[in-house]
């Protein structure tokens, strides 16, 4: 899962996307550029395209077009080996973050092609996802994973020593099993058919706080690294919010080509497409001024020392230029019980929330709506996607990236083999290791302003599910506001009293339940009381919104919305 919203980002609330009559097409020559004579044609869905699914668009216009998905998802797949860096111990080790990044981008690459080939076969790519973050990091604050004292303090850190090393790779290995194992759930879900079953038992009043509490609980970890300089942070969040919702509508002019008229200037949204890439890129050109002119303080101690470019620029050089991720690179992974149920809720949802994913991608792209098989099958692939990143150690699984089916709504071009060109340079960037490097060097405040927008917009995205229920009812008010509420404050108060349920080999289970799994205790509240609700009282499914949202999934994502 991935901050974003559909109608933000699939062009719908942009009036250059939509006709006199309120059909939802490209009005601009660069999307007439981008549709030749022998591609190209309407959906399912009215949508006109310049390149439904199964054309395949010129060479150069695959490359380009698979190169902005990637850079699309840039933020997405950067931001997880980031957050997570703080509980692997690895804050003060840039080089192995930027393996990490490497690591990540190149398994994304090798999933995506395996969805787009294998699995749901829709042009739709795989990356590091938010969900498992908050029961990973969880686990990874309980004591027996809690880091020593000396790796917080930069001076004592040495990167190369073996002492360091087995610190940060024996967390790893722990994560890795963790996602292994519950990964093999999702792939007997996908490839039984199970799915349809578990969606009858999920609805919206559990998908909202689910989601909703992916983020709540990383609020610490934004503020502590927009907290190295609040000036800067801000500054991020401004570019960010101007590009996305004041300049989403202006269009750049653009050199471009096309048969009959060659080379001329196309209108292209680069705002609306690009705004978190855009505004860390302004923000970091700005610390690099700053630093240069030596506004910024030089003194390690000093407020706002972690906004200077050359802290962490240093990376650049030590990284080498080729490194090809391979399985087991940090060892043997290792496996914890009581963790597997902890990653189990962030599959659940995962996997929930890709379904919907699926049926948007199959709206915007031109193809039908998919079987129930296709589905299964994705969700299957998933699961091996989780399995492979496991595998490969990048600290997450994989899940279907939200935002680049928006981008499809922009784009028009519906290819499949748009996407196979973007996983092409996901593995790419992966080995080539410099890339991994320049953007572990990011300053920490600007990574900080990003992840406000960015955990932000997914709280908001969790709670916009409830739109699909009858919130004037008592019943969803109480298990939306006692289900978010107990998830942020009973994992809270373990992580805190975790001395009080080390007594017994249960109780520490029970103390890494209570803290890996807020996100478990939404779903057992949910389920529990769904089960004698359903078969006691017949509108329940309709007062939770259940049967609103499966409509939506099944038939309202195949219709253009209405203009506003």
């Amino acid at each position: 899962m991935t901050p974003s919203s559909d109608k933000d980002l699939n062009g719908l609330d942009n009036p250059s996307f939509v006709d006199e009559d309120g059909s939802h097409c490209c009005s601009s020559s660069a999307c007439a550029a981008w549709g030749p004579e022998e591609g190209g044609g309407t959906g399912p869905s009215g949508i006109k395209l310049g390149y439904t699914v199964i054309d395949v668009p010129p060479w150069y216009l695959c490359i380009l077009l698979g190169i902005q998905h990637f850079l699309t998802a840039m933020g997405g797949l950067v931001a997880v080996p980031l957050i997570l860096s703080e509980g692997l111990c690895l804050q003060h080790d840039l080089l192995t973050q930027s393996h990490l990044i490497s690591t990540i981008f190149f398994v994304s690459g090798i999933c995506t092609l395996l969805q787009v080939l294998f699995g749901v076969r829709l042009p739709i790519i795989q990356g590091g996802t938010f969900t498992f973050l908050a029961p990973t990091l969880a686990m990874l604050s309980l004591p027996t994973w809690k880091c020593p004292a000396w790796t917080q303090n930069a001076t004592l850190v040495n990167a190369s020593s073996p002492e360091f090393i087995q610190v940060w790779q024996t967390r790893m290995r722990e994560v890795q099993g963790t996602i292994m194992v519950a990964s093999c759930f999702q792939i007997f879900v996908g490839f039984s058919g199970l799915i349809g079953f578990l969606m009858r038992f999920i609805g919206p009043l559990t998908i909202a706080p689910t989601i909703t509490l992916v983020a709540l609980p990383l609020f610490e970890s934004a503020g502590d690294m927009a907290g190295q300089h609040w000036g800067v942070a801000f500054m991020t969040i401004f570019f960010i919010v101007l590009f996305s919702q004041y300049l989403k509508n202006v269009a750049v002019p653009l050199p471009s080509y096309q048969r009959g008229k060659k080379f001329h200037f196309s209108p292209i949204y680069l705002f609306q497409i690009f705004p978190v890439l855009l505004g860390l890129s302004l923000s970091w050109l700005l610390c690099y001024a700053l630093t240069v002119t030596s506004v910024l303080p030089a003194a390690p101690t000093a407020y706002g020392h972690q906004a200077r470019t050359d802290t962490r620029g240093d990376v650049l050089s030590q990284a080498p230029w080729f490194r090809l991720p391979y399985p087991g690179q940090w060892g043997t992974p290792t496996v914890s019980l009581a963790g597997i149920f902890g990653i189990l809720a962030g599959v659940i949802s995962s996997m929930l929330e890709s379904v919907g994913d699926y049926y948007a991608c199959a709206r915007l792209c031109g193809a039908p709506p998919p079987p129930k098989h296709a589905i299964s099958r994705g969700i299957g692939v998933e699961g091996i996607g989780c399995l492979l990143a496991g595998a490969w150690g990048t600290g997450s699984g994989t899940t279907s990236y939200s935002e680049n089916v928006g981008a499809l709504g922009i784009t028009k071009v519906g290819s499949r083999m748009v996407i196979i060109a973007g996983a092409c340079a996901m593995l790419l960037s992966g080995i080539f290791g410099k890339i991994g490097a320049m953007l572990a060097s990011i300053p920490t405040p600007v990574i900080g302003g990003m992840f406000l927008v960015m955990f932000g917009v997914i709280t908001a995205v969790g709670i916009s599910n409830l739109q699909y229920t009858d919130m004037n009812s008592s019943r969803n008010i109480f298990i939306f506001g006692f289900s978010v509420f107990a998830g942020l404050t009973i994992p809270n108060w373990a992580s805190k009293n975790s001395t009080l349920l080390e007594t017994e080999l249960w109780c520490r289970n029970l103390c890494f339940w209570s803290v890996t799994a807020p996100q478990q205790i939404l779903l057992g509240l949910r389920i529990a009381e769904h089960f004698p609700v359903t078969y006691s009282w017949g509108g329940a499914r309709e007062y939770s919104g259940a049967e609103s949202w499966s409509r939506f999934l099944m038939n309202e994502a195949f219709s253009c919305a209405p203009t506003q």
